[in-house]
């Protein structure tokens, strides 16, 4: 008998539970910056991107939907290459 941490129900809760955070990551940046509280330009805002890209993609493990992946692959890549953009400006303006 295999005996497992995380049971198959606990796995899909944890991975819906994460894709939750990421939706709420989103929403709260794009909030964020549509008041003025963040700025674009900044990599904190890319930063944020990602991590909230990088939720919603484990929240795929559980409920698949190759679409959805690809959008969250797409903001990922994006996002990891605004931040190194942003930081090579910072320095270089430093």
């Amino acid at each position: 008998m295999h005996h497992y941490y995380f049971s198959e129900i606990d796995f899909l809760t944890v991975c819906r539970a994460i894709g939750l955070i990421g939706f709420f990551l989103y929403v709260t940046g794009f909030f964020c910056l549509s008041v003025g509280k963040l700025d674009s330009s900044r990599p904190l805002y890319f930063g944020l991107v990602l991590v909230a890209a990088t939720c919603v993609m484990i929240s795929l493990w559980a409920d698949f939907n190759l679409p959805a992946a690809l959008i969250q692959g797409f903001y990922i890549l994006m996002s990891a290459g605004g931040i190194v953009m942003r930081r090579q400006r910072l320095t270089q303006a430093a």
